[in-house]
């Protein structure tokens, strides 16, 4: 770990994969649930859904630790502009990848970062433009029940065997589509005044 010289670092998640992002980063951090309802607005489209749910989570946990500088993220899988969540139960997911098959889809990825002692407050949005391979219904059954992506926006994890649904990423932040734009985010904790190196 890096010697902390800054303010306390808090990742408002509890997501397993934002946790392992965050830490390649070797600042010491503590991750708190925000306790956000996620639901849509209605004709809330994707990239404003993510970037409000990434605000009012780094908020939510920056309210009870207003001395800390704080990182909230959402990601929301968009398929022509219809907002895909994460499916929670193995039967939403195969619709969700029968739908997305052959496909570009858009993982909008947002992160936002807080600090209520400084008034500071910066969100900002990494898209990721994902093309699907026309998958047959074997193919999808076989990855997950292999990988079993359930929490996961879009039901695919791209770090494991969900890059063999793709074709082709692209994007200009590599860990934006695991969850969590590292890029974006050491830029906008240096603006914060937490120093990342």
């Amino acid at each position: 770990m890096i010697e902390n010289t800054n303010r306390p670092l808090i990742l408002a998640s509890t997501s397993t994969y934002r946790r392992e992002l965050l830490a390649r980063l070797h600042h010491p951090f503590t991750a708190v649930a925000p306790h956000v309802d996620e639901a849509a607005l209605p004709g809330e489209a994707p990239e404003q859904l993510a970037l409000r749910l990434a605000l009012a989570k780094a908020q939510a946990v920056a309210k009870q630790y207003p001395e800390a500088v704080v990182i909230g993220s959402d990601q929301v899988a968009d398929l022509d502009g219809e907002a895909l969540g994460k499916p929670g139960t193995h039967v939403r997911a195969v619709t969700q990848l029968q739908r997305m098959r052959g496909k570009m889809v858009i993982f909008q990825t947002a992160v936002s970062v807080v600090c209520q002692a400084t008034s500071f407050a910066q969100t900002t949005l990494a898209q990721v433009k994902v093309q699907f391979r026309p998958l047959t219904d074997a193919q999808i059954e076989t990855y997950l029940l292999a990988e079993q992506p359930y929490d996961c926006a879009g039901s695919a994890k791209s770090e494991g065997l969900g890059i063999a649904l793709l074709e082709r990423i692209e994007n200009d932040d590599p860990t934006a589509l695991i969850g969590l734009p590292l890029i974006r985010t050491c830029q906008m904790l240096e603006a914060a005044g937490f120093k990342v190196l």
